[in-house]
């Protein structure tokens, strides 16, 4: 199923555009946007049992692995390989979303949001890194609860 037939399903209204691909976020950050939103860090991380965790920042914040692998319940938190973001979320390094749980039926990937987008318009990638969207917060959870997914929030300085 298409992201856009998803929204569609879901009554989740969005934002688009497109741009020239960009690979983090400070590449994205160095190009006028013509929509608005808060921007978000979107990074694919492992323990070391394999459990993998998508967790959501706001961009200009430094990810404490710690206090995520906390509130996540696990420890020592490391990136993924790009090859488990291929083969769990069908995202290749520069699109992560959150947007790719639609490819893991399995339910293998954990999402970890920081407290602070909560209320707010998010901008991300649509599972590819030439365009970038916006939705509600509350359209993100929606969306992550109709792939089947559990999400935890925690707060992040």
């Amino acid at each position: 199923m298409e992201l856009q037939t998803i929204f569609k399903k879901l009554g989740i209204e969005y934002e688009e555009t497109t741009h020239p691909p960009v690979y983090t976020v400070e590449q994205i950050g160095k190009i006028p946007l013509n929509i608005i939103g808060t921007g978000c860090k979107n990074l694919f991380l492992t323990d070391h049992h394999q459990t993998y965790l998508l967790v959501i920042l706001e961009e200009h914040k430094q990810a404490d692995l710690k206090k995520i692998a906390k509130a996540a319940g696990t420890k020592r938190l490391s990136f993924a390989s790009d090859k488990a973001l291929q083969e769990l979320l069908g995202l290749s390094p520069g699109s992560v979303s959150p947007f790719g749980l639609m490819h893991d039926p399995d339910k293998q990937v954990r999402t970890v949001i920081d407290a602070s987008l909560v209320g707010k318009r998010l901008l991300f990638h649509p599972n590819v890194n030439t365009k970038t969207i916006a939705v509600w917060y509350d359209d993100l959870i929606r969306f992550i609860e109709f792939t089947g997914h559990k999400y935890v929030c925690f707060y992040e300085s």
